[in-house]
């Protein structure tokens, strides 16, 4: 198939990209524009798979340029997005801009084009704090930050177009994606990175827990979805079934790396007292059903190998000086 990936040169976008590159399909990677021409983590893929694809830097925000990458694709994923909470407390228009404009020039596009597949990529942040576990799509909705609010307008836009045009949408819903190339925004990279430079950890909460699943098993998912028209019209979790708290994983990823633990409780990683996600758990059993979707790494002893794989990575030098370490992310 000709599938476009927008927000490709991001974490799981790359990741994904690599992988439709590696099953036979030809890929337009929609990457943010810049002065730089950086392509974002595609700049670090394998140059044969790097020179299969097709390129295409615009923005999301613009109408226009996104008309032009959708044009002639079958299949488009998107996964083009704000999604640092912290970062939507401070500038939550630019969330609206991106994450629901955004969607919305997609469908407008996908409409026009008539493409045969559009996945919108959702998270599990839409659901908020779990009020019953393990949370399935029938779950409320209770977005605690602007960026889970920009998120619920942007699935409830994608399913509006598939109920008023016919629209072949379908909502993919990650939990937590972790694995190599994860911003430092993110609370994995942030405890690997701290421990592999000044070996002390700062967080925020360490209570919430959350459903951490491997990044190729979330693109195995988005994979899937590509492939099957059981996803037109339905909504989808994606994540491991499995939950731990962040505490026990700073704890989890200290013994993997060898490492006393020192831990520090920084007030500014913290979300406003409403707005903490305490609980995420994921139930998995309608991607089975309809996409015939199910995790690689499960469990804890699951989590340990992904969490190893990507201990791995960000023990690359190379990797790990990407990362400002002594530095809150926002």
């Amino acid at each position: 198939m000709k599938v476009l990936v927008t927000g490709a040169d991001g974490f799981i976008g790359s990741h994904l990209v690599e992988a439709l590159v590696k099953r036979g399909h030809k890929v337009r990677a929609f990457v943010l524009y810049n002065s730089f021409n950086s392509w974002g983590w595609l700049d670090d893929v394998d140059p044969a798979i790097r020179e299969s694809i097709d390129i295409f830097a615009g923005d999301i925000r613009d109408p226009h340029g996104v008309d032009n990458a959708v044009s002639g694709q079958d299949v488009v994923l998107n996964l083009a997005a704000l999604i640092a909470i912290p970062y939507s407390y401070h500038s939550p228009d630019t969330y609206i801009d991106t994450n629901v404009k955004g969607t919305l020039n997609v469908l407008q596009a996908a409409r026009r084009h008539s493409v045969t597949r559009i996945i919108q990529t959702s998270t599990s942040e839409v659901y908020g704090t779990a009020q019953y576990i393990p949370i399935d799509e029938k779950h409320p909705l209770h977005p605690q930050s602007p960026y889970a609010a920009t998120k619920v307008g942007a699935d409830q836009l994608a399913l509006s177009f598939h109920a008023s045009f016919g629209l072949p949408v379908g909502i993919l819903r990650p939990f937590n994606t972790y694995g190599p190339r994860q911003s430092a925004r993110a609370v994995i990279p942030t405890i690997i990175s701290q421990l592999a430079t000044n070996r002390e950890v700062k967080l925020g909460s360490l209570s919430p827990t959350r459903d951490f699943t491997f990044v190729e098993d979330t693109t195995a998912g988005f994979i899937a979805a590509a492939e099957s028209d059981a996803i037109i019209g339905e909504t989808i979790n994606i994540g491991s079934g499995f939950e731990i708290s962040v505490g026990d994983t700073a704890k989890t990823i200290a013994k993997l790396m060898k490492i006393d633990l020192k831990l520090t409780n920084d007030k500014q990683r913290e979300r406003p007292e409403n707005s903490e996600v305490e609980r995420l758990h994921a139930s998995i059993d309608k991607a089975g059903k309809l996409l015939k979707w199910q995790p690689s790494l499960v469990g804890l002893d699951g989590f340990k190998v992904g969490l190893q794989r990507t201990i791995e990575w960000f023990s690359n030098p190379t990797n790990l000086s990407r990362y400002k370490a002594d530095r809150y992310n926002l």
